[in-house]
């Protein structure tokens, strides 16, 4: 919750600011590089969902096709009281720059290297927003590298907080 709590935190003025979903595994199984702020084509359903907080990104990505930006399979609920529905894990375009898209493909040639988002949110003017990363995959002794680096900084917490 840290995390989110930094998010929240950077906005406390603002009454529409409100974290929909975030992918918490992101930061454990990839290493990131760059994130990116970028907008997300929905349809009014959609929207009504994400009001009520169905939604999750644990699963998804971004990619690059035919010159669009594209996330794939992040899944919205379907809103019960909406006249026409949608599909709960289509693709949804994302709107970036050109200048943005072209950096975001480049990267994404590079080896290893994904387009992973991080978090969904309502913005200031309530409108949705999505923060993905430029991301490499961690290897298994990548992992335990960060778990024992974590451990090591709270270990140092909890002495300077008893030595005190």
């Amino acid at each position: 919750m840290p995390y989110l709590n930094a998010i929240m935190a950077k906005n406390p003025e603002n009454k529409n600011y409100k974290v929909i979903a975030e992918n918490r595994r992101a930061r454990y199984d990839f290493s990131i590089e760059d994130d990116l702020e970028v907008g997300i084509i929905l349809t009014g359903s959609e929207v009504k969902s994400l009001r009520i907080g169905q939604s999750n990104i644990a699963d998804s990505y971004a990619s690059v096709d035919d010159g669009e930006l594209w996330l794939t399979n992040a899944y919205i609920a379907p809103y019960d009281r909406a006249m026409f529905g949608h599909e709960e894990r289509r693709k949804r375009k994302l709107l970036v720059s050109r200048r943005e898209l072209s950096k975001l493909w480049n990267a994404t040639k590079r080896e290893g290297m994904t387009l992973v988002p991080l978090v969904m949110y309502f913005n200031d003017r309530g409108l949705v927003k999505l923060k993905i990363a430029i991301a490499k995959g961690k290897k298994v002794h990548d992992k335990r590298e960060s778990d024992a680096k974590r451990d090591w900084g709270r270990q140092k917490q909890r002495l300077l907080r008893h030595g005190e």
